[in-house]
């Protein structure tokens, strides 16, 4: 008897897909288990709504935000390198932020259309591409993050040393540079274990080397903590010399000040549309993982935060160049000279032919 009454509760199970994949084994799924009749019809009902909610979320991102994202981003950085001499040491920050957020938009959709996000997915993918998709992804977290902090900083440098070319575009250049390697390097973790799914004779040191939760503490601490502490710090700083009026705050080599509102808008958004996703893996760390849960009632829920919140991140690919094209004011120049090239094509334009007689002059 006891033994058809567990068939029977078997079969009102109701499984969706999850955000986090089990090792060795498909995508994971959400369970919602029916214990008792109550309990059934309540579980049933909230998968399917949060379901429906997740992907109806999800379509409209790849309908609305993703062709946005795309679009700005590529502009944001053609429009910037086309006018390399006219760049300043924020826009190679952005126009790095900028190449992080198109990777972004490479994960989206592959992500956004599978069995994860949404009932109407395209796709099924293997532990292998969720790894591959994985490592990008952390990868451009950090990279954004990071690029948002000694934004922060060298905005301060600038500030305080205007002519000591400490923060200059050739020295961010390089900085960009050493932050993408540090992303990787970060990553490497993520690397260990998609190397240790094709390893059958060196399974048991691998099994030692999945431990999610120590990857997630990590990236948490390296992708989250350390970049909110810097800029917490950065802001400090720039307050109290914003206090201080000196004769340099009539340097014509300071940077423009709409620049300081874009670094500050910038800052708010990007903390707050990244911050859900690292309190996940706080979350994730503290908790473990969502299996151990007992009550799974909570389980449904806590997986679509998580969910949303991943998809909040991937709105930063294209929050930012949208917001970095309206509140810089020497964006549209740097455009309009772009379409005044391309127009003239291999002619030689009119207002060049100017510019270099102003020149010889």
């Amino acid at each position: 008897m006891e033994h058809v009454q567990g068939i029977a509760r078997n079969q009102w199970s109701w499984i969706i897909a999850s955000c986090e994949p089990l090792s060795h084994q498909s995508p994971a799924m959400w369970i919602c288990m029916r214990y008792n009749e109550t309990d059934t019809v309540v579980d049933f009902q909230l998968c399917h709504d949060l379901g429906l909610i997740l992907s109806v979320l999800s379509l409209i991102y790849l309908l609305v935000c993703f062709p946005l994202g795309v679009c700005y981003n590529v502009l944001l950085v053609v429009v910037n390198l086309s006018n390399k001499v006219s760049m300043t040491m924020p826009d190679v920050y952005f126009v790095n932020m900028a190449i992080a957020g198109l990777v972004l938009n490479l994960v989206a959709p592959v992500e956004l259309l599978g069995s994860t996000f949404t009932r109407w997915h395209a796709w099924e993918y293997n532990d292998e591409v969720h790894i591959t998709l994985l490592i990008l992804f952390n990868v451009s977290s950090l990279v954004i993050m990071y690029s948002t902090t000694l934004l922060s900083l060298d905005y301060y440098i600038e500030r305080a040393l205007p002519r000591t070319y400490m923060s200059s575009v050739y020295n961010t250049k390089h900085v960009c540079g050493f932050i993408w390697g540090g992303a990787v390097l970060t990553s490497f973790s993520s690397l260990l274990f998609y190397v240790c799914n094709h390893i059958s004779t060196k399974m048991v040191e691998c099994s030692k080397m999945q431990n999610k939760e120590a990857a997630d503490a990590i990236m948490m601490f390296i992708g989250y903590a350390v970049p909110a502490v810097a800029v917490l710090y950065a802001f400090v700083l720039i307050l109290r010399i914003r206090k201080e009026s000196t004769p340099l705050d009539q340097d014509s080599a300071r940077l423009d000040p709409s620049i300081h509102r874009l670094l500050l808008a910038s800052v708010c958004v990007q903390f707050v549309l990244w911050t859900p996703y690292y309190m996940t893996l706080l979350v994730h760390t503290i908790a473990g993982a969502p299996g151990y849960i007992n009550n799974g009632h909570y389980l449904p829920t806590y997986n679509f935060v998580r969910c949303v919140s991943k998809l909040l991140a991937f709105s930063s690919s294209f929050a930012m160049p949208l917001m970095y094209r309206q509140m810089n004011k020497n964006f549209s120049g740097k455009l309009q000279r772009l379409l005044r090239r391309l127009h003239c094509r291999d002619r030689s334009c009119p207002h060049e032919r100017s510019a270099v007689q102003q020149v010889v002059t």
